[in-house]
């Protein structure tokens, strides 16, 4: 704090108490007068060219009939900030679309948005804060450090928001997830002892699920769509393991792909994890029966002792202080 105040001293006897507030703001509208240029200076996609070159050349196609090609007159207004909007490292852009399809975002332009709901979050509760803190400093003094807080508090939290509710999405997801896939794992064992195969079995699942579990008959959805489209079994299990990022699922792809590879019974394989699903699911029950004392613990010390010992220690307490005030005892 004394380097902070050593530093901003200087502004406040040139510019008053708003001198660090705008040395701030200045800074930030430098930074973000030098990003400009990058945000704006793309390279030509050779891809989009071609795509320009297609519209340019079925315009007589459109005129005789409607457009079918889904999204076609949609256009994405962030496309031009993709390079500044998209991480250019490709790990990054692998497990940034991994992470926002975790949390249910499958969309092409995820990642784009929700670095755009950073940036725009950041910068509009950054200058709400600099509204807040010229608004209290009008009125009365205040210290630079309250200064700084109220600027740039409200900017970080506004910068870290979509993460969270990211992050709190993918948790939702995988809780509920966990939560359906052992009955889920029921119903296919049931539909495959029927007679039906596995990938009519996934779609059976996927259409009954969807009342309680929306996410899980999205991700078995999935599945049974890219099996349609001709894509391996085995890879689109595996991908649904990654894409999910549950240990339960990534053992039954495994238990799955073991069984297609030696040649098992399907059923069989079903029926033995399946009741371990469920054995699994009373085990967190009771792990969660066996926690919930210890989490009562402090609301009962809380709610219940004090009340207890004001009950108990009250009216001697009272009668003592009734006695002293009378003059004490004769």
């Amino acid at each position: 704090m004394e380097f902070l105040s050593g530093l901003f001293q200087p502004l406040t006897d040139q510019f008053g108490p708003l001198g660090p507030l705008l040395a701030v703001g200045l800074l930030g509208l430098i930074l973000i007068i030098a990003t400009l240029p990058m945000m704006l200076k793309k390279q030509a996609d050779p891809l989009a060219k071609l795509k320009e070159q297609r519209e340019s050349g079925g315009k007589s196609s459109k005129a005789a009939g409607p457009d079918l090609r889904r999204g076609g007159d949609k256009v994405d207004k962030l496309e031009k900030f993709a390079g500044f909007l998209e991480p250019q490292d490709v790990e990054q852009m692998t497990a940034s679309k991994l992470r926002m399809m975790r949390a249910g975002y499958r969309s092409k332009n995820a990642v784009r948005m929700f670095h755009f709901a950073q940036f725009a979050l950041g910068i509009g509760m950054l200058l709400l804060g600099v509204v807040y803190s010229m608004l209290v400093s009008a009125h009365q003094e205040v210290s630079t450090q309250f200064m700084i807080m109220a600027t740039l508090g409200p900017g970080a939290a506004g910068y870290y928001l979509p993460q969270y509710w990211v992050q709190r999405r993918v948790q939702t997801r995988q809780v509920e997830i966990i939560q359906g896939f052992p009955d889920a794992l029921d119903m296919m064992l049931v539909c495959v002892e029927a007679g039906q195969s596995l990938d009519q079995s996934i779609n059976r699942v996927a259409r009954e699920s969807r009342a309680g579990y929306p996410a899980l008959a999205d991700e078995f959805e999935i599945v049974s769509q890219e099996t349609k489209a001709g894509k391996e079994r085995v890879q689109v299990l595996k991908d649904m393991a990654e894409r999910v990022g549950v240990p339960d699922v990534a053992s039954f792809v495994t238990t799955l792909v073991q069984s297609a590879t030696f040649g098992t019974s399907i059923a069989e394989a079903l029926r033995i994890y399946s009741a371990e699903m469920r054995d699994k699911r009373v085990m967190r029950a009771e792990e969660k029966a066996n926690t919930l004392p210890t989490k009562l613990t402090l609301g009962t010390m809380m709610f219940t002792v004090p009340p207890l010992m004001i009950i108990l220690i009250g009216p001697s307490v009272a009668g003592i202080a009734k006695v002293l005030g009378g003059g004490g005892l004769n």
